[in-house]
């Protein structure tokens, strides 16, 4: 029984010191997911220019949306396109004196409809601030990393000082006695919250880990798989003996978007990617507008935009499928309404975590020095 408290002693100090050392940077990460986490539904909500009024003719041809992109912008070659929806406007991302934006279009048209300053944009600057803290990214994103490891460590350890020494004492672990005095709420509401919200906040923490470590990327890929590699998984580098370019031809891109389009005629979005030198041009299709998972890619000619891979959905390897799907798996957008509710509340519970924590101790702290001031006037 003494070894058991000297071990709990060990990790009450361990997670005291780590959660004291990462707290703010895990309350900052887990405030701005949980913003972050309607984002689309705010921004429906707030910006009109989301919104394109539906018609009955085909989108214009990406080439002529890049070639308006680069004219804003001569200086910087545009090289993707997104079709959003048939009502939502297609976007390019293009860099303007060092500063980024999003060029909105009408997708039928090619009118430009919004111009919108990602550096100011406060979605943009709220997923600024939960993946790199708003600091440069190579930076910024090694702090966010850490604090994550940390933070997973913290439930872990968590999860060993709440367990009970007696099964008989669980139910009052599961519970916060609210007419007890604010600090025992306090604490209660800390070890609860943190329970209950362990395997999700794990969850979380894992995938987006994804997004700051290639190898956790990678090992999604791996595991899913189990250790298998698929070459079908895997697109074309780049094109030997390319063909001479024909003046008279057709755009390949428009080429590539129109065979796409044919190849997943029900998907409600695409994009076209023009990649550099002799590499292929990538296009996806997305079954939903704005949902980034379940995508089927090809691969084509950059000279003639012959197709030359097919990778559907259905066709992937169950690894590839989880690293696609990690976006929806993160923001909850995969299990729809319920799943975002949940990863909402989940990051809210996240964010106060530090906070109570930092409570808790302050309180023991204070209590300690209050007394010990007590007791010495007493003598």
């Amino acid at each position: 029984m003494a070894g058991k408290s000297a071990f709990k002693t060990i990790v009450q100090q361990i997670h005291l010191w780590l959660g004291l050392c990462s707290g703010l940077v895990v309350f900052i990460v887990a405030i701005t997911g949980c913003i972050f986490t309607f984002h689309d539904e705010l921004k429906d909500v707030f910006y009109e220019y989301r919104f394109v009024e539906v018609q009955d003719a085909a989108f214009i041809e990406p080439s002529f949306l890049l070639k308006k992109a680069n004219a804003f912008q001569p200086d910087f070659e545009a090289s993707m396109v997104v079709y959003n929806g048939t009502n939502r406007p297609a976007t390019v991302f293009i860099t303007k004196k060092e500063t980024n934006y999003l060029l909105n279009f009408n997708p039928y048209t090619g009118k430009l409809i919004q111009n919108v300053n990602l550096e100011t944009e406060f979605f943009n600057v709220i997923e600024e601030l939960h993946m790199y803290l708003l600091l440069p990214p190579e930076i910024g994103k090694q702090i966010v990393g850490i604090s994550t490891i940390v933070f997973i460590i913290l439930l872990i350890s968590g999860m060993i000082l709440w367990w009970p020494k007696k099964l008989k004492y669980l139910k009052q672990r599961l519970a916060v006695k609210w007419s007890a005095r604010w600090r025992r709420i306090n604490y209660d509401w800390h070890n609860v919250t943190g329970f209950y919200t362990s395997i999700i906040a794990v969850i979380l923490a894992i995938t987006g880990l994804a997004f700051v470590y290639e190898t956790v990327h990678e090992s999604f890929y791996s595991v899913a798989n189990l250790g298998q590699r698929y070459e079908t998984d895997f697109f074309i580098s780049e094109i030997e003996n390319l063909l001479p370019d024909r003046s008279d031809a057709k755009n390949p891109l428009d080429i590539a978007f129109r065979q796409t389009q044919q190849l997943k005629p029900d998907s409600e979005m695409y994009f076209i990617w023009k990649q550099p030198e002799n590499a292929t041009i990538i296009t996806g299709a997305y079954p939903k507008s704005l949902h980034f998972d379940h995508q089927s890619n090809f691969q084509f000619h950059p000279k003639t935009g012959t197709l030359l891979y097919e990778s559907e959905y259905d066709s992937k390897s169950a690894g590839l499928k989880l690293q696609e799907m990690n976006y929806g798996i993160h923001t909850g957008q995969l299990f729809g309404l319920a799943g975002k509710i949940i990863v909402f509340l989940c990051s809210l519970f996240v964010a106060a975590l530090p906070l109570s924590g930092f409570a808790i101790w302050y309180g023991r702290k204070f209590n300690k020095s209050t007394k010990k001031i007590k007791s010495i006037r007493k003598s």
